[in-house]
């Protein structure tokens, strides 16, 4: 069955549970990375995901990876390091620093999926207010962080970064923690990963994943402020 290719001047995707089954979760190629496409995307379970020279590639993986806020779970070496607090967290204050880190080759890769036009796309997501990253600093470095979109209950994460070790984990912790306390019900973590399996996210089927959107996206927005709240960091 041939890859369905959309056409750009009509926002429109196929339903999600018509994505492949190898490559997993491939559902359609075209379109465009506006942030009208994107926000599309995300309410319907879809994300986009392609390498430079690519045409931009949807996917929609069955079973899909999510983490809920309230089981993250911080292993004692990690709670040793937070409690050190030799490293500051802050939100939303170099949002576009944050999606270049991501975009750099990582160990034994020398491609990025995270393309130069994926980056503007997702700039202009965070100038609406919709897109955020949590930033991690030792000193005056960034050392880590990581970026997604926020939707109703749900934070859909895209990417994360360690510049030192263990940095992504500590900008999952407290993006988990002060998501709990803003009532966000769900982190999407896309697909897979053995780092992010190790910190409490499990897979779920995309037909459940796909009924939590239905239920969490289209409510009203919590009162997230999207500053680190520093009563909530001490408890970390």
């Amino acid at each position: 069955m041939p890859l369905p290719w959309l056409d750009a001047e009509h926002i429109a995707f196929p339903p999600a549970q018509q994505a492949l089954t190898e490559p997993n979760g491939l559902l359609a190629a075209g379109g465009e990375l506006t942030p009208e496409w994107l926000l599309c995307a995300y309410r319907q379970g879809i994300f986009p995901w392609y390498e430079s020279g690519q045409p931009i590639l949807w996917w929609s993986p069955d079973p899909r990876l999510v983490l809920l806020p309230e089981q993250l779970r911080v292993s004692r070496s990690l709670r040793r390091l937070l409690n050190k607090q030799r490293f500051t967290v802050s939100f939303d204050r170099q949002f576009a620093a944050v999606v270049a880190h991501c975009a750099e080759p990582r160990e034994g890769s020398s491609g990025t999926w995270i393309t130069s036009a994926m980056q503007r796309a997702y700039c202009e997501l965070h100038e609406l207010g919709l897109a955020h990253s949590v930033e991690v600093w030792e000193g005056a470095d960034l050392v880590g962080g990581l970026y997604g979109v926020a939707l109703g209950r749900v934070f859909f994460g895209e990417s994360m970064f360690s510049r030192r070790a263990n940095c992504s984990k500590i900008a999952l912790v407290y993006l988990a923690r002060h998501l709990q306390r803003w009532d966000f019900e769900l982190i999407d973590c896309q697909v897979n990963s053995e780092h992010l399996l190790s910190l409490g996210a499990s897979p779920i089927s995309r037909e459940l994943f796909l009924s939590k959107l239905a239920q969490l996206v289209p409510g009203p927005n919590p009162e997230a402020q999207w500053q680190v709240d520093d009563s909530l960091s001490a408890k970390l």
